[in-house]
């Protein structure tokens, strides 16, 4: 195995993309690339030296609290062209100038409430053991916990719960997009955009 460096930047691009605990680098490159897995015979493997992404996700909660302030000059959606497909509104270049994996969470969670605004209340459904991750007010995602560092949803009256990381924001975007109704394939779409 060698070794190679790679900057911030680009580590948590690679991080963000995790499919599923304990995912590391090389698998998660070679799904992105569009390569073949490698075999488990496979000896002399040229991989991006890292512990697991799982626990190198933990460090992302503090990166996202830094990039969460400039979350607030999101760029305004447009108008959807069609009820009921989010994939009208989002593009990657849009994405893509989101700040952060906060920004492009709200972005998307924006673009669902605009495409689906009568539906949207169902939200309110996605929990996770603990722990609200919807709600209709600041307040009531307070009430649930000290760590949630809630955030208004983009042009709704629903707040998200920010402070977990990518891998559950991913899962909480699958679920949400389940709940109002898509495709398995396109929750899965719809969550890789994060």
């Amino acid at each position: 195995m060698k070794k190679i460096e790679i900057d911030d930047e680009l580590y948590h691009y690679i991080a963000s993309n995790t499919q599923s605990i304990g995912e590391n680098a090389t698998q998660i490159l070679r799904r992105l690339l569009n390569l073949s897995p490698i075999t488990s015979s496979a000896q002399d493997v040229t991989s991006v030296q890292v512990e697991t992404i799982q626990d190198d996700l933990k460090t992302d909660v503090a990166s996202e609290k830094t990039n969460t302030k400039n979350s607030k000059k999101a760029k305004k959606l447009p108008s959807a062209k069609s009820k009921g497909d989010v994939f009208n509104l989002l593009n990657k270049e849009e994405l893509a100038i989101q700040k952060g994996v906060v920004g492009r969470f709200l972005f998307i969670l924006s673009a669902l409430h605009r495409t689906h605004k009568d539906a949207f209340d169902k939200v309110l459904e996605v929990k996770g053991k603990h722990r609200i991750y919807f709600a209709t007010s600041k307040e009531a995602l307070l009430d649930c916990g000290s760590s949630m560092n809630p955030k208004n949803i983009p042009e709704s009256d629903y707040w998200v719960m920010t402070n977990s990381n990518t891998t559950r924001k991913k899962l909480m975007l699958h679920e949400v997009a389940t709940i109002l109704d898509y495709s398995e394939s396109q929750a899965e779409k719809l969550r890789d955009y994060l």
